[in-house]
């Protein structure tokens, strides 16, 4: 009597050997969370310090209005950092209002415009991490401005998310492909690199696969994980 083999699950891959450990990896994401919050963090105290300048009280309104939206950018980057990096969070599941809304508050900030095609109700924690990271991976391909489509769609057992990014000089550094290969830095900035091999970690983590392709004045990843 012949046996049949069973059917082979198209996301049981081999985990391959992580090119950092936990605590290197760690570092990494720290320092580029550092780097995106310095920026806003100089503005506020920039800010402060003009209202204490007693020579430049005719900025005074220049001074609140810097402080204002550098406290707005911040709060917002905090947020968004919750759920692409942390597990401050004790939710399983998001809405994907609440994930739309963290995006649309992280392109307020970039010079890309997104357009939002995501026909799901609600995120498993993994998926909410990978979808973030994809968005924010997608806005930095957009250095001079563009559109950066995100689509996201149940497929069967499969969740599908695809980000889009055109526009002039759109693009994917280096560094950034690398990490998209979830393969170790060899050469230039691990800041540049670390986010999007963390999206890997992360997809692979969840069971998925990843893969992109770059055209002229185009980038498109494509994530696919278990629904």
């Amino acid at each position: 009597m012949s046996m049949t083999e069973p059917a082979r699950n198209p996301f049981d891959t081999p985990a391959e050997e992580t090119p950092y450990g936990a605590t290197d990896l760690a570092s990494h994401v720290a320092a580029k969370l550092c780097h995106d919050f310095i920026s806003p963090s100089g503005a506020i105290v920039s800010g402060l310090d003009l209202l204490k300048d007693p020579t430049a009280q005719d900025m005074r309104e220049e001074a609140m209005s810097l402080i204002e939206a550098s406290a707005k950018k911040l709060v917002s980057i905090v947020h968004f950092a919750r759920v692409a990096f942390g597990a401050a969070t004790s939710a399983e599941r998001f809405d994907a209002r609440e994930m739309e809304a963290l995006v649309r508050g992280m392109f307020e900030h970039v010079r890309g415009e997104l357009d939002w095609r995501v026909s799901v109700e609600t995120f498993e924690k993994p998926q909410a991490r990978a979808l973030l990271n994809l968005a924010q991976i997608g806005a930095g391909a957009l250095p001079t401005g563009g559109v950066a489509t995100i689509v996201v769609a149940r497929e069967g057992a499969t969740l599908a998310m695809t980000l889009e990014a055109k526009g002039p000089r759109a693009r994917l550094k280096a560094e950034v492909a690398t990490g998209l290969r979830g393969e170790r830095l060899t050469e230039g900035l691990a800041g540049q690199w670390i986010q999007p091999f963390w999206l890997y970690e992360v997809v692979r983590d969840a069971g998925g696969a990843l893969d992109f392709d770059v055209a002229e004045e185009r980038v498109e990843i494509r994530v696919r994980t278990p629904a």
